[in-house]
């Protein structure tokens, strides 16, 4: 969320950056008369409040000096200002409501470096890793292979609970527990990461705080007659660790990894990748969260961008970088990285992990702020977050890039000790 005084003496290039993300500025027009409304009814409810301050103190001095006729023409007087008062408070949180509305509908202001664009077209390629398999046979789609071998069902996962929900057996089961195993073991030994096991189930408040609420409500799980929600990802829970907390500088970087099993709905993305496991309604992913100094934050997002490919490095799998552009820029994010997988089936590569960087505007909505070093006002530290990664959409690769000619998957040499432990 961006500040209500920032909005107002940067009004114009809000707007400016808001279009380029290829969203509506129309709520952007009304804010200015509405904020000059606020600031002229604060002014109007301080004058009145010193007024009434000064009035009871003088109808107490009347009082004591024995003039009860004065004194009571300043009462009445006095309860006019008050109802006068009560009016300009109704239409204050009346205004603030609105201006609510408008600042939590404000997505993140992209970075300078962002590229400009409408969409994932203008993206722009920065580097790739490995080269995509060549197959002495037609290679099959990973659903293709693992309905084949009975690793992947997904017509009994349909009859359990509906399309997009996976049922995995045997190697793919086995599969999917050496993946979080292995991410998890890499991001925590060797990448300096706390692991963190959240609920997961937040309510509203956290929800907000990182940019889900409200915009995107139709695009989760809610729980009827509560105020709790399944999560879209462990970045929620996990960045709301530190809402409304003050952390000593000393004390950041902070590192958090999870694995948690994600809730999403999907809303609007019927037809596109209805079969296998690159959209599901449920999926694991483990989610990297780091919180930092504004100073350090850009440097801490190549970082973060190299953690998460070192998992595809070590598992063999070709892969892309992509700056987002402008248009394609998720709300919260003022920069985001991409990592793209290769698909032998689609001929294509297809996004496997997303790297963002938020600055303030996570920290603000959860009131995470720091304190820095012998200073006494502290100051909203920068959020981060990415997947390292999603688990299904990795199993997805292994299958597609490692398969055999007889359908078989080649285990990368990584997985071998993990798979020799659940023997």
């Amino acid at each position: 969320m961006l500040e209500l005084r920032f909005i107002r003496e940067n009004l114009e290039l809000v707007k400016e950056k808001t279009a380029r993300r290829g969203l509506d500025i129309t709520a952007l027009e009304d804010f200015s008369a509405l904020d000059q409304q606020r600031r002229d009814i604060l002014r109007e409810l301080e004058g009145g409040r010193n007024r009434r301050k000064i009035e009871s103190q003088e109808i107490g001095d009347l009082k004591k000096a024995g003039q009860k006729e004065a004194a009571a023409v300043k009462v009445i007087a006095g309860r006019k200002v008050a109802e006068r008062l009560k009016k300009l408070e109704e239409q204050l949180t009346a205004i603030d409501l609105k201006l609510e509305e408008i600042t939590l509908g404000i997505p993140n202001l992209y970075h300078d470096s962002v590229p400009l664009g409408v969409g994932e077209v203008d993206n722009v390629e920065s580097h790739r890793w490995g080269n995509p398999p060549e197959f002495s046979f037609s290679p099959k789609a990973h659903w293709e292979l693992g309905e084949a071998d009975g690793t992947l069902d997904f017509a009994r996962a349909a009859k359990l609970s509906g399309t997009r929900f996976a049922l995995l057996t045997g190697f793919a089961a086995r599969l999917e527990r050496a993946l979080i195993n292995l991410m998890l073991d890499l991001h925590t030994e060797k990448h300096g990461y706390t692991e963190v096991l959240p609920p997961f189930l937040v309510n509203t408040a956290s929800m907000r705080s990182t940019g889900q609420l409200p915009k995107f409500a139709e695009d989760l799980f809610r729980v009827a007659d509560t105020d709790l929600w399944l999560i879209p990802t462990a970045e929620v829970p996990v960045t709301n660790i530190h809402r409304d907390e003050t952390i000593a500088e000393k004390n950041l970087p902070i590192y958090y990894c999870a694995c948690t099993p994600c809730f999403r709905s999907e809303a609007g993305s019927y037809g596109r990748d209805t079969k296998g496991l690159i959209r599901q309604h449920q999926f694991s992913k483990v989610e990297l969260v780091k919180f930092t100094t504004p100073e350090n934050s850009d440097a801490e997002l190549e970082k973060l961008l190299g953690d998460a490919e070192s998992i595809l490095q070590c598992l063999e799998l070709p892969y892309r970088v992509v700056t987002l552009c402008s248009g394609d820029l998720g709300f919260s994010a003022r920069k985001t990285y991409d990592i793209e997988v290769w698909m032998p089936d689609q001929n294509c590569y297809r996004e496997i992990s997303s790297c963002s960087n938020f600055g303030s505007f996570q920290a603000r909505r959860g009131a995470i702020r720091y304190r820095p070093t012998g200073q006494y006002k502290s100051r909203l530290l920068h959020t981060l977050n990415g997947s390292g990664l999603a688990v299904g959409r990795t199993m997805a690769a292994i299958y597609e890039n490692h398969q055999r000619a007889d359908g078989s998957i080649r285990l990368p040499m990584v997985l071998k000790p993990y798979f020799a432990r659940l023997k």
